[in-house]
């Protein structure tokens, strides 16, 4: 195994959590490790919604004081404790966003990464073994940083309604890292996607990834309904990922097709608030629709979603954005994530 230093630098959320702040931290000695430790040299790391909202003040959960940021990343084996046997130094692998599953499933703790625990926006980490999957070999650093929350929350998005199929339509709001993500998923299965964003040049720009791929611009529109519908033949969709909040369900449910389509909730960029008219819920049932929540996914589903992207060869590159930050540019990435002005994943490279 290769000699590992004694300190590494990693990026915090600073003491009153409005900003980050560079910090160094203490690595291990390769005999200090547990027997089932791995330790980690990150080689890129991927920024979502979430890590901006922590210090925005918008995100709905508590956050560990001070803690080391972002939770997906791409990264390369080490060092590892004497009872590791899944792994060897050179392999590269990423970490599953939940460190600990059994409370999620117990009692919705999720003890994610970078929220309730340290992240990963660090030159190195120590994860157990049993938290960490291996990449595709198709697939860079730099794409694979994007797997473990808006990957594993998209492939969740389109795969749990059970629509996961051929001939389905989706809808994909705005133009994250999610969406995009559900965009090369739905290509890759078949699913017919329609997606929004507020740029009619980053339409152009995605609608070049596949002649399948129907878009509107919603601040020119702003009627969802009525442009999923124009763009679907009077249809509607089989699915809407819902990216916004409970303000949109309204215009969620009435984008639907006919009977049993589902709204799959995967964030709140436009907040919490909603103000829904009681007949919403009897157009819900009328159209034997669901509305079901997606909190990324169990380490089982991370494995299958990895095992779709090796047997599709499916290519990550598009839904990075086109400007990558240094690990010394990270306060500049989490601005320009912020600012909305990016197209799919923004990364920063170690």
């Amino acid at each position: 195994m290769a000699s590992l230093p004694s300190t590494y630098r990693a990026f915090r959320r600073n003491a009153d959590s409005t900003s980050i702040e560079l910090s160094t931290e203490k690595l291990p000695k390769v005999e200090e490790l547990g027997a089932h430790d791995v330790v980690l040299k990150i080689h890129a790391v991927s920024l979502n919604f979430r890590d901006v909202a922590m210090i925005h003040g918008r995100y709905p959960a508590s956050v560990l004081d001070r803690g080391v940021v972002a939770s997906d990343c791409g990264a390369e084996v080490v060092a590892f404790g004497v009872s590791v046997t899944n792994f060897k130094a050179g392999d590269r692998v990423t970490s599953q966003f939940a460190s600990k599953t059994e409370t999620w499933a117990r009692d919705c703790t999720f003890n994610a990464l970078g929220g309730e625990v340290n992240g990963v926006l660090a030159e190195y980490a120590v994860f157990p073994e049993d938290q960490l999957l291996l990449i595709p070999d198709h697939l860079s650093y730099e794409e694979a940083s994007t797997l473990a929350c808006a990957g594993l929350t998209a492939w969740n998005a389109l795969k749990a309604p059970g629509l996961f199929a051929k001939d389905a339509t989706v809808l994909l709001q705005g133009t994250g890292g999610v969406s995009m993500f559900g965009l090369l998923l739905a290509i890759a299965a078949g699913i017919k996607p329609i997606i929004s964003s507020s740029s009619d040049e980053k339409l152009e720009a995605i609608k070049k990834l596949s002649p399948s791929i129907m878009g509107y611009n919603y601040r020119k529109n702003p009627d969802q309904a009525a442009e999923v519908k124009r763009l679907t033949d009077g249809l509607g969709v089989d699915i809407v990922v819902n990216n916004s909040g409970p303000g949109s369900i309204p215009g969620d449910i009435a984008s639907l097709a006919a009977a049993d389509g589902a709204i799959t909730m995967v964030g709140f960029l436009e907040g919490f608030g909603g103000d829904w008219e009681p007949s919403l819920l009897l157009s819900l049932m009328r159209k034997r629709a669901s509305i079901q929540g997606i909190a990324v996914g169990w380490i089982s589903e991370f494995e299958e979603f990895l095992q779709f992207i090796n047997e599709k060869k499916i290519n990550l590159q598009p839904l990075i954005d086109s400007r990558i930050f240094t690990f010394d540019e990270s306060k500049e990435a989490f601005d320009y994530l912020y600012s909305g002005k990016h197209v799919g994943k923004v990364i920063i490279k170690l």
